[in-house]
């Protein structure tokens, strides 16, 4: 299959992004180094291009009850100018996939989903549809920059009259934007070091970019790349989809129990009822190296007899803490933080513990 390439594939090719196929769309992986990009999300600023995410628009009379149906979490706490995070529950108790939840008005809601997953939760939630709610797949008509770092509200601030420094996590506005009406400026993050997504029509995507990189440019905004996300992602402990959650994994598994609520009623609720009752034979956990030793996903996690109690789901060297960091699934009994583990690399058993998430405090 051909390669599908973001709006800005040029002005990341000319900013010496290597390049490399992502979710079936051409991305900017590195500019510099994973580990240079790493910390300057961590100390300063730095611009991702996302837009190879995918976004639904669910609208009309029957907007919410589609989205109560087919997501796990209750949507109807939501209210204009707040976001959610959720997922799609198979039918089988797994995670069709993870997703954010935008209400921007009282009938219409925005869905923003995996880049990998959008053709198949456009057919999830399509065939769930059955009360004719308006449903719009608008994934090829608009671009997503993530600005994160403790110095993005200095950085963009003069770019927009919304007050960045006041909006709460979890929130978005609508407003102008470096020149652009209608702009979607929202703090969802997945970094853990602040910031804010800007959602932009491919037409403007340019000059938004190009704005934000010379608005940034006192504060020291870099672009950065997937690789860097990887990292940043993990040292918070946040799930990626096809590593540490998939069509197999329960969300009671991947302690995401906090967003499955039972008080309605949603895709194999009753199943996931039952399993939340008996308890979970396997748990997703987050555990740091105590040797020198990087782990990787689909190592085996192993206890100190040598016999297999899970796998590795994630797992980097730590460019902040400087040790090896990983998630996981392991047996129930070894999922308390403190409990020794360890992780066959290259048939050697190099010990770890569980610890509580995230890796780095924010």
């Amino acid at each position: 299959m051909e390669l599908k390439k973001i709006a800005l594939n040029d002005v990341h090719e000319s900013l010496g992004a290597k390049m490399v196929p992502f979710a079936g769309y051409n991305m900017p992986v590195r500019y510099s180094s994973d580990n240079e990009e790493h910390n300057t999300v961590r100390n300063a600023v730095g611009i991702f291009d996302v837009s190879h995410m995918g976004e639904f628009l669910v609208k009309g009379p029957q907007a919410l009850d589609l989205i109560q149906r087919t997501t796990s979490n209750d949507a109807s706490k939501l209210t204009p100018g707040k976001i959610q995070y959720s997922c799609f529950p198979n039918e089988e108790g797994g995670i069709v996939d993870d997703l954010l939840v935008y209400c921007l008005g009282e009938e219409e809601y925005l869905l923003v989903v995996n880049a990998s997953n959008i053709d198949k939760d456009w057919a999830w939630i399509n065939k769930f549809n059955t009360k004719g709610a308006v449903l719009e797949n608008i994934s090829d008509e608009l671009s997503l920059f993530a600005v994160q770092g403790p110095k993005t509200v200095d950085a963009l601030q003069a770019l927009t009259s919304v007050d960045l420094s006041s909006m709460a996590y979890y929130t978005f506005e609508q407003g102008e934007f470096a020149g652009v009406p209608d702009v979607i400026l929202s703090a969802t993050g997945y970094t853990g070091s602040g910031g804010f997504e800007i959602y932009v029509k491919n037409a403007d995507a340019e000059k938004v970019f190009h704005a934000i990189m010379e608005a940034g440019k006192a504060h020291g905004i870099k672009p950065i790349g997937l690789g860097a996300r990887d990292t940043l992602r993990l040292e918070m402990g946040f799930c990626l989809y096809g590593n540490d959650i998939d069509d197999t994994t329960s969300p009671l598994e991947a302690g995401l129990g906090w967003i499955t609520k039972f008080d309605k009623d949603f895709t194999n609720a009753e199943s996931l009822k039952e399993q939340k009752a008996a308890g979970v034979s396997k748990k997703l956990v987050g555990f740091e190296m105590l040797e020198k030793a990087i782990p990787r996903a689909h190592y085996e996690i192993v206890n100190a007899e040598g016999a297999k109690i899970g796998e590795v789901t994630s797992g980097t060297m730590s460019p902040t803490l400087g040790k090896g960091i990983g998630m996981g699934y392991v047996q129930t009994e070894y999922s308390k933080p403190g409990s020794e583990v360890f992780v066959r690399i290259r048939n050697k058993d190099m010990k770890g513990q569980i610890v509580k998430l995230p890796f780095v405090k924010k």
